[in-house]
């Protein structure tokens, strides 16, 4: 049994407990973690605590001790349902998600949260796992009980999009727009899967996310599983253009710098830049470039003073529809001679300058990049057709694009 507290130390704790709360509501999530402990330090195993403990320590994205707090919280009372719904999301963050599975079904069971919350963060489960009808009856249910949830509706969206259900599709997304969900993002989705105007680019918050949860299995995945070859295909015919060795050279859109090792035998200087900071973090692990830079490749290309004579992206214009600002950029940073090559998926339509496909890509017409060359005094050295991944095992057919800057 533990020692019963003093009047005075239960009285601080209790204080401490409330401060707690008050910077847990406003958001200060580090002095919130503090002054739980401190409480739990005078009044240990307190079941309140240790679930504001849980929560706050989920806030931080700390899911093992957000775990330990729950489950301490549960060895106390056994049917806490705020203690299993944390235990559930710090399962959920540890990637551990057949045990979430089944904590998110033990809070529904006992039927004191929001139904429509549960049902939500039950499909979101389901789809980690891979199953995604089964997710799609869970946002069903979620919306069912709580028409309002924008992120059911964009996650259902998603799903059905995958499925090549688009015009449901459409409308989980407009309904994703109508209830609050972040307009570029869902304007951007929605364009994928109607006949809508696309927007210029995809969203860069979209982007930088994407890249940052996709680092760490981003080569094994991408080369090994989707049979990426643009970065190899790239390299490749600029080594066969035989221009000897680049003064300097930059990677637009470097990734975790599966160019790098291809590259930096031609150049003398490589610097890759990103907007994914996990990536980077994988690049600049490879010791290959001699500056990194984390940011948009438009507004570095426009705040840098630097010049080059080789600029290279791989597949990275399927996030970029309007190409004029970035060749428009190159104007000033692109060497005499220099050249700029890069990688992008064939659009079937010649008549467009670009379209968003339902995969969430961009896609360019030869006829457009021909033009943006013209335009911006790049002579065209070469343009081979090639594929650039696959794609449900199919072939996912591009360009590789060799400029030259005039008055080399």
């Amino acid at each position: 049994m533990r020692p019963t507290p003093t009047p005075d130390a239960f009285a601080q704790a209790r204080q401490f407990f409330l401060d707690g709360l008050k910077a847990l509501e406003t958001a200060r999530f580090e002095a919130a973690e503090q002054l739980f402990l401190s409480s739990l330090a005078l009044l240990p195993g307190r079941v309140s605590t240790l679930v504001n403990l849980a929560a706050t320590q989920l806030k931080l994205s700390r899911p093992q001790a957000a775990l330990a707090a729950a489950e301490q919280a549960l060895e106390a009372e056994a049917e806490d349902p705020d203690a299993w719904f944390h235990k559930a999301s710090a399962l959920g963050q540890l990637n551990r998600h057949p045990e979430a599975l089944s904590a998110f079904e033990k809070v529904l069971s006992l039927g004191v949260f929001p139904a429509g919350a549960l049902w939500l963060r039950h499909g979101q489960t389901l789809q980690a796992l891979g199953r995604p009808a089964e997710a799609l009856a869970s946002y069903d249910r979620a919306l069912a009980a709580d028409p309002g949830i924008a992120q059911a509706w964009s996650n259902r969206g998603s799903i059905l999009r995958e499925l090549n259900r688009h015009p449901e599709a459409a409308h989980a997304f407009e309904q994703a727009l109508a209830h609050g969900g972040d307009p570029a993002l869902h304007r951007y989705y929605l364009a994928a899967v109607s006949d809508g105007p696309a927007p210029a680019t995809a969203p860069g918050h979209y982007v930088e996310t994407l890249f940052d949860d996709y680092a760490d299995d981003f080569d094994a995945h991408l080369v090994g599983l989707l049979g990426y070859q643009a970065h190899s295909t790239l390299a490749r015919h600029l080594a066969e253009l035989g221009r000897g060795r680049f003064r300097s050279a930059l990677d637009l859109g470097c990734g975790t710098g599966l160019c790098a090792a291809l590259l930096k035998p031609m150049a003398e200087r490589l610097t890759g830049v990103d907007l994914s900071s996990q990536m980077l973090d994988k690049a600049r692990a490879l010791g290959l470039y001699d500056q990194l830079a984390h940011g948009d490749i438009l507004a570095y290309l426009r705040g840098t003073d630097a010049r080059y004579d080789l600029v290279t992206a791989a597949d990275v214009f399927i996030y970029v529809g309007d190409l004029e600002p970035v060749f428009a950029a190159l104007e000033q940073r692109l060497e005499p001679g220099g050249l700029f090559c890069f990688s992008a998926e064939s659009s079937a339509a010649e008549s467009v300058d670009f379209e968003l496909l339902p995969s969430l890509r961009y896609a360019h017409s030869e006829r457009y990049l021909r033009g943006l060359a013209a335009r911006h005094g790049l002579n065209l050295v070469q343009l081979i057709r090639a594929p650039i991944r696959e794609d449900q095992r199919e072939a996912i057919q591009g360009m590789f694009v060799y400029l030259e800057r005039a008055g080399g």
